[in-house]
């Protein structure tokens, strides 16, 4: 899967991502998310790595979440609760299993 919000990069034993909307200060999309959970799949396949580099492009390392996406994509009747048990929670089981030696 090509990253469009993300650098991906696996070289030396080191996994490195980057968060990669400097525009908006690296703030989390649903799409961000998803691309996220890819790269972590990808680093727990990977048995030989070192360490995991997680940094943000431009100014700054990330603003939360991208708010302006939340309004558009989330129905009247939708609930923050549930948005962020579906796609934001995801992502800390990855990031907490990573078990780089």
């Amino acid at each position: 899967m090509p990253f469009e919000t993300i650098l991906f990069d696996i070289s030396d034993r080191v996994a490195s991502i980057t968060l990669n909307r400097p525009d908006k200060l690296n703030s989390f999309t649903a799409h961000m998310h998803e691309e996220l959970r890819e790269a972590m799949q990808q680093i727990r396949s990977a048995p030989d790595l070192r360490a995991l580099l997680i940094t943000g492009s431009g100014r700054g390392f990330c603003a939360g979440q991208d708010l302006g996406e939340r309004a558009t994509t989330l129905d009247a009747g939708s609930r923050s609760a549930l948005h962020a048990r579906e796609v934001l929670q995801p992502v800390d089981p990855g990031l907490r299993s990573c078990r780089c030696r």
